[in-house]
């Protein structure tokens, strides 16, 4: 049988060839130089095995001889395609460094804007890794286009409209700035690679006309984009990074409104922790380690923190339940003693929002002593970010589960949860609430009785004895003002009860 398109056939095979070459053996060497791999090796340690499948392969721009024959091809710095993450299909998409920096060519736009509009309209999660301007201009492409035009960016509407429907992902791989770095924000979850990635709206020689001389590092690096919320994570290297978006993305369905994934469970739901009888101490000034009961009472190896970095005082991860993915919110008495700092509501609320968006039950364990005073704590609007934490929590319709490990003070306490709604809560016998702790005003409330006192040491010795007697937790639940306390051994077993009614 004659083949009558075996030319076409032919040079489609070329044209795909030499887009593997990407910018070439030279900046392939540079790139690897750098610590860096090439966007194709990061295709595949990101995707299952033989899963990609590229969309666009041979677009970018071609050269000719005279008789208009294809000499050579250099290809878009943007590859995207399909491809499975532990057999779940999804969007992913790289850009190339090595094509011209990262810098937009013909293609790269209609191709930035297929991308996501294919994660958006086919409801796959999204893998952005970025590197460079991620499809911004340069001073040499105005040139050779002739003219400016007034800025905007062709796709940010589905750019927009994924945040709303499916999850999102960027891992920023190398040095990244003006629509690069916006990529990188627009996410549900990014990580930034120590040392080998910054982030900034404008790079260091842009910067140093503003009469500030900084390197790629100390301008945009992961030790300070990690650490005031820009990007949530540092990865030590790309496979650690590829690792962290993977996991991220197997607590989560492939889109809003999809049922959650529950995975098997070996880990008995009534498995009891002795050590959790001593955790908290009786000395109320003495922190303890919050993570270590989060581990306890999730499934054993299940929890995934996120933002360990900033936001300090509030730890937010997800972790599995009798096998079912929970979003957990759980206060650090370690940091400021727990208090919610401006940061710290930022990132409680930013959380709530993707538990909501994603519909996963929430559980919040509690040591909250309430927001952050002081002048810095007035300057940061702490009030302020704080409120708008409590109306995110209060418009929040996904089951929520409360622990109130020891304390809840005041309005940052009460954002624990919407008090209007079936309070599912317990209390540990540590538990200490009110609208104000009593410790630092027993001497300026009972000023008078200690003057009069001949014993003014003694005297107050018992009033903080009888105090202690009515802030007893068993007090508050004579009156089902909690509803429960309970042994904190029986953690595990309550919660994993309400995860299961919560997900029927």
């Amino acid at each position: 049988m004659t083949d009558n398109w075996k030319a076409e056939l032919d040079e489609l095979a070329k044209r795909q060839k030499l887009a593997e070459k990407m910018g070439g053996a030279a900046k392939l060497k540079r790139q690897k130089e750098r610590g860096k791999l090439n966007v194709r090796e990061r295709m595949d340690i990101l995707l299952d095995e033989g899963s990609f499948r590229e969309i666009g392969k041979i677009a970018g721009k071609g050269t000719y001889d005279a008789k208009g024959d294809l000499e050579d091809f250099a290809p878009s710095n943007f590859i995207f395609g399909r491809g499975d993450i532990a057999g779940r299909p999804v969007v992913a998409t790289a850009d190339d460094f090595t094509v011209r920096g990262g810098a937009a060519d013909a293609s790269i736009h209609r191709k930035f804007t297929q991308a996501e509009q294919m994660a958006h309209e086919m409801r796959l999660p999204l893998i952005r890794m970025i590197d460079g301007t991620g499809g911004g201009g340069s001073v040499k492409m105005i040139e050779d286009m002739g003219f400016t035009y007034v800025p905007y960016v062709p796709g940010w509407d589905h750019v927009v409209k994924n945040l709303d429907t499916v999850p999102v992902v960027a891992l920023a791989l190398g040095p990244t700035a003006g629509l690069g770095a916006a990529r990188a924000v627009a996410s549900h979850y990014s990580v930034m690679v120590k040392g080998l990635s910054q982030i900034f709206t404008a790079g260091p020689q842009v910067v140093a006309a503003l009469g500030e001389m900084q390197d790629k590092e100390s301008l945009g690096g992961s030790i300070i984009h990690t650490r005031n919320g820009v990007i949530d994570d540092e990865a030590k290297d790309e496979t650690e990074a590829f690792d962290m978006g993977k996991r991220f993305l197997s607590y989560l369905p492939s889109y809003a409104g999809a049922e959650l994934q529950r995975s098997e469970n070996n880990d008995p739901i009534d498995r009891k922790d002795e050590a959790l009888l001593s955790i908290v101490p009786r000395d109320k000034s003495k922190a303890y380690n919050m993570r270590r009961i989060v581990e306890s009472v999730a499934d054993q190896g299940s929890v995934f923190e996120m933002g360990r970095r900033w936001g300090r005082a509030v730890i937010t991860a997800f972790a599995r339940f009798d096998g079912w993915p929970v979003a957990v919110l759980a206060s650090d008495p370690t940091f400021l003693g727990g208090s919610w700092t401006a940061d710290t509501a930022e990132k409680a609320k930013r959380f709530t929002a993707l538990a909501e968006q994603f519909g996963m039950p929430v559980i919040h364990l509690v040591d909250n002593p309430g927001f952050m005073i002081g002048l810095e704590a007035e300057r940061t609007a702490t009030i302020r970010r704080g409120v708008e934490t409590m109306n995110a929590i209060y418009k929040s319709t996904v089951p929520w589960a409360n622990v109130i490990i020891r304390k809840a003070y005041g309005v940052a306490g009460a954002a624990m949860s919407n008090h209007t709604r079936f309070q599912y809560r317990f209390g540990w016998p540590s538990g200490d609430w009110g609208s104000l702790p009593i410790d630092g005003g027993v001497e300026v409330a009972y000023q008078a009785e200690l003057q009069a006192s001949k014993n003014p040491d003694k005297k107050l010795a018992e009033i903080k004895d009888r105090l202690a007697k009515v802030t007893s937790p068993f007090r508050t639940a004579e009156h089902f003002a909690v509803e429960d306390i309970i042994d904190p051994r029986e953690t595990r077993k309550l919660l994993c009860e309400f995860v299961n009614l919560a997900m029927r």
